[in-house]
């Protein structure tokens, strides 16, 4: 059997491992999904009238429509937190040094929860989405190409932010370590324009909000789904994807492949 073959098998089998622990223990998962949900009800049903109106909107249903992209993203932070919980895991509980006494393919651990968390995480965003199609969001003019760039989009702001995550996990000395260590993916969000316009902020805080990896992402989300321009932030977007992505698996990579102490 060739090297690839291997790489694949062990992957697929830790792949498997991954999402049987999502299965049995489902309790983070839950938890980092709800604060999107509640974060969309909370804004739309209690300040959406306001909201509408400060961005210029004629109803509730506008605020509806410029806030669920940006709720997808902050999903897809959201769950990635459980990624770095779940690495670190396996590096304070022996079961890593286990592993690297095993005849597996070393970066099978890494993949296994790569494409495990991006799956939980693409999961979490269609249930997100389907809470926001139910309460009104409604897609303008998106055709059937927007609506695949949407979803490539989304995967490789997961795949970008599962890596980072994994690198987080992997330098943490317990799982507590880890959650705090991974808190930006939560923070970002909420001062990036997912829920405000960018012009809307102080003078001084708008470029940390307009160049930050969420805001270009968001807009780029908003402009396939409802139309909007999306100018430079396509971009912008695919370029923090990209970035973020190469940092994370060399980080990742780096410090797995460290002989432990």
């Amino acid at each position: 059997m060739s090297t690839l073959a291997l790489a694949v098998r062990d992957s697929t089998t830790m792949l498997r491992r991954n999402l049987l622990h999502a299965r049995r223990y489902p309790s983070m998962t839950l938890n980092l999904l709800l604060t999107p949900i509640m974060l969309l009800l909370l804004f739309v049903y209690i300040f959406g009238d306001t909201m509408s109106a400060g961005i210029g909107g004629g109803d509730r249903s506008d605020y509806i429509a410029y806030l669920v992209p940006g709720l997808l993203l902050m999903t897809v932070g959201s769950t990635t937190i459980g990624t770095a919980v779940s690495v670190s895991m396996d590096m304070t509980e022996g079961i890593i040094a286990r592993f690297r006494t095993m005849a597996i393919h070393r970066g099978s651990v890494l993949v296994g929860h790569v494409v495990g968390s991006v799956m939980q995480a693409v999961a979490s965003v269609v249930l997100v989405g389907a809470v926001g199609v139910a309460i009104g969001f409604r897609s303008t003019g998106a055709g059937v190409l927007e609506w695949l760039a949407a979803f490539g989009l989304l995967v490789f702001f997961t795949v970008a932010l599962t890596w980072i995550a994994v690198g987080m996990g992997l330098i943490s000395p317990s799982a507590e370590a880890a959650s705090n260590n991974a808190l930006p993916l939560i923070f970002l969000p909420l001062i990036s324009s997912t829920f405000v316009p960018v012009h809307a902020m102080p003078g001084w805080f708008q470029p940390i909000a307009r160049y930050q990896p969420f805001t270009p992402a968001i807009e780029t989300l908003r402009g396939l789904l409802l139309g909007t321009d999306i100018g430079d932030n396509w971009w912008i977007a695919l370029v923090w994807c990209a970035g973020l992505t190469v940092l994370g698996y060399r980080w990742s990579k780096a410090v797995f492949q460290r002989d432990p102490k």
